[in-house]
């Protein structure tokens, strides 16, 4: 039980900073990944990352690069909790004695095994947050489209505000899309985001770790190389899983009446007709901005809160 509080602890500090530092570069990412396909002869809402960043600050200030963490902000302590204890609970099953050191392919099953435990937490967490950070984006849009008609264009801008924060997405969803089961919308992808992106994640983060220390014993590793092994393994977490995250995040956003995808496999194919492989990597930049601070903070903070809980 020790152990376990331990990773419990740290974790959840580890998640703060991760949410802290990166949520700003996710909020961008969503925003761009859930933008409409533009009407043939126009441009795009946003033509990249930098200039959704400025039209972000623009009309919301710089709180709306913050838009949406409430969710992740009131669940970051059991998602991390969960991320970093089932690994602990994994490693120690795996090792054969305790305190032997795992080699990395066994710190690749620890991370494939907490991306399974995580999926159930991360799903309904971000379908809540996908939906907020992407609506301006989407109603905007909608906007444009109906411009030449006023009660139309009333309507795309009413929809601008449909959600007033993570509960008001809950109570939506609960109500409107199915109950329970509308909150799990996007389950598959999300499978296929956590379970191998952690598997890299955690397997990076290991590989690099004894490759600075030259052998398996890590423990005399400083920050700095904590810093280092942690951004690693977060872009590494998105070099191999990004474009299931696409898949994911368009169709947590999708309209629930009217969907324009019937599921995962759909939206893929519907995005590769549409847009080509780019399509699959919209947000990559902001993605990959984030993920190396991101983690880097998330590791740190959770090796160095371990380490003081002895």
């Amino acid at each position: 039980m020790g152990d376990v509080v331990k990773d419990l602890t740290a974790g959840t500090v580890g998640g703060a900073a991760q949410l802290v530092v990166g949520h700003p570069f996710d909020t961008i990412k969503v925003k761009l990944q859930s933008q409409p396909a533009p009407i043939p002869g126009q441009p795009p809402k946003f033509s990249g990352a930098i200039d959704a960043v400025k039209q972000t600050i623009a009309a919301e200030g710089p709180r709306g690069l913050y838009k949406g963490m409430g969710a992740p902000l009131a669940t970051v302590a059991a998602f991390n909790a969960v991320l970093f204890t089932v690994r602990g609970q994994m490693e120690a099953y795996l090792r054969s004695e305790p305190g032997t050191p795992l080699t990395v392919g066994q710190q690749v099953v620890c991370g494939a095994g907490a991306g399974v435990a995580v999926s159930f937490l991360a799903c309904p967490t971000e379908l809540i947050k996908c939906r907020l950070q992407a609506q301006s984006a989407i109603a905007t849009t909608t906007e444009a489209t109906v411009a030449g008609a006023a009660a139309a264009t009333a309507t795309a801008t009413a929809a601008a505000v449909k959600y007033g924060g993570p509960m008001d997405v809950a109570r939506h969803v609960l109500r409107s899309e199915g109950g329970a089961r509308g909150l799990f919308k996007g389950l598959i992808p999300t499978f296929a985001r956590e379970v191998p992106g952690n598997a890299a994640m955690f397997g990076v983060y290991e590989a690099f770790k004894q490759y600075l220390a030259g052998g398996q014993d890590t423990s005399t590793l400083g920050r700095g190389s904590l810093i280092m092994a942690g951004g690693l393994a977060g872009a590494s977490f998105w070099v191999s899983v990004y474009p299931t995250d696409v898949v994911k995040s368009v169709l947590q956003v999708d309209d629930f009446k009217n969907p324009k995808y019937s599921g995962s496999i759909d939206a893929f194919r519907k995005i590769l007709k549409s847009e080509g492989v780019k399509g699959l990597y919209k947000g990559f930049g902001p993605a990959m901005c984030r993920s190396v601070p991101a983690n880097a903070a998330c590791f740190l903070a959770y090796e160095v809160t371990r380490s003081s809980l002895g």
